[in-house]
């Protein structure tokens, strides 16, 4: 979860949460569906009536997000692939998997889950219509959802990626060249091929006097377009990193800090001195900690002066770490996997050096300006 998330609980050990963009969009659709669906639909319900319904219809619409999303991580997790989150936001739903599936059949069947999950809610809402048709709030619920789900069965089966149709296209594509980089690009591009008409299709609305809808479907085309091209600078950047070692990378000029050494003293001549927001703890020669700003956030100011770094540093033997001939992409993957900006790398347990995310940028321009 980031900061930007509000954790609302676990299902089957998977952290679920929403997204601060999650309220506007609910408040939105609350207003629409009351001012607009549930009044045209259904004459002579009081306002408290429609702005209640508006309400339910949305958390049971988000609520049939989350299980799409639970589709893909159900599938995800039986393939050993951990699932780190479900966070609804703005734009629906998103499952972080830990890991690239480990294969093409994989990809496929974790792709089509969510799609085929949404698809079984429209059946059963609409299975449902017969049974609810003399209460008239149970029917419009049913039918909204009944529709709305298959709306977004058949949205994200669109072929492009990120959406779940790109993923069984992009499935499709590593099956047949045998090579899941290329099959990403060429999905993802796909990707930003539908979001290009997703945003001229806006455009031409706006100019048709549908301004509210258009400026919506440009905005998804926009949001589309954004989360494929960081797909393709992400399998690029993969392209140019394969085969170079953290020992290239990393930063073997790491600050380090006595153990005695006073958080105040620590702030005041290193950090505000020097900018570095990371740094090594040292007892003697030996490196024994990992001391950053989120460690010594933890600690009351008023005990800065008093509390020494060696107390509230993490000791390198909890810390992650990572070897130093372990490959760069490998070790981004790792720092992203466990939420850390850098890691200590070390060599037959000593500790040689630090990996930052600038340090893999800076390598990574690096090898842009050579052509490498």
């Amino acid at each position: 979860m980031t900061r930007h998330t509000i954790p609302i609980g676990r299902i089957l050990g998977i952290s679920i949460g929403l997204d601060y963009s999650w309220f506007v969009i609910f408040a939105l659709l609350t207003w629409m569906l009351a001012g607009s669906y549930y009044p045209s639909e259904f004459k002579g319900w009081s306002p408290l009536l429609y702005w209640l319904m508006g309400g339910v219809t949305a958390i049971l619409l988000f609520a049939s997000v989350l299980l799409h999303e639970l589709g893909h991580s159900v599938v995800a997790l039986r393939y050993k692939i951990p699932v780190r989150s479900i966070t609804l936001f703005l734009f629906g739903g998103v499952a972080r998997l830990g890991a690239e599936p480990p294969s093409a059949i994989a990809e496929f069947f974790i792709a089509i889950t969510g799609p085929f999950v949404s698809l079984a809610l429209a059946l059963l809402f609409y299975s449902l219509r017969p049974l609810v048709t003399g209460i008239e709030p149970l029917l419009g619920l049913v039918k909204y959802l009944a529709f709305i789900n298959l709306a977004l069965a058949l949205f994200n089966l669109i072929p492009g990626y990120p959406l779940d149709g790109g993923r069984v296209f992009r499935a499709i594509v590593w099956s047949i060249t045998g090579n899941m980089r290329r099959a990403t690009l060429i999905a993802a591009n796909t990707g930003r091929f539908f979001a290009f008409l997703f945003i001229f299709a806006g455009v031409w609305k706006m100019f048709h006097g549908n301004f509210g809808g258009g400026i919506w479907i440009a905005f998804i085309g926009w949001f589309l377009d954004n989360a494929a091209s960081s797909q393709v600078h992400q399998v690029l950047s993969q392209g140019l990193l394969t085969g170079y070692k953290v020992s290239q990378a990393m930063n073997n000029h790491c600050a380090s800090v006595p153990t005695d050494l006073t958080l105040q003293q620590l702030v005041d001549d290193h950090i505000l001195g020097s900018g570095q927001h990371c740094f090594l703890v040292n007892h003697g020669d030996d490196a024994v900690g990992l001391m950053t700003l989120h460690q010594i956030k933890e600690i009351p100011r008023h005990e800065w002066p008093t509390t020494s770094a060696g107390k509230v540093m993490l000791s390198l033997d909890q810390s992650k770490h990572i070897n130093a001939d372990t490959e760069v992409w490998a070790a981004l993957q790792s720092m992203d996997r466990d939420g850390v900006n850098q890691l200590p790398v070390t060599r037959d347990h000593h500790v040689i050096g630090m990996l930052t995310r600038e340090d893999v940028i800076s390598f990574l321009r690096t090898l842009q300006e050579l052509g490498t």
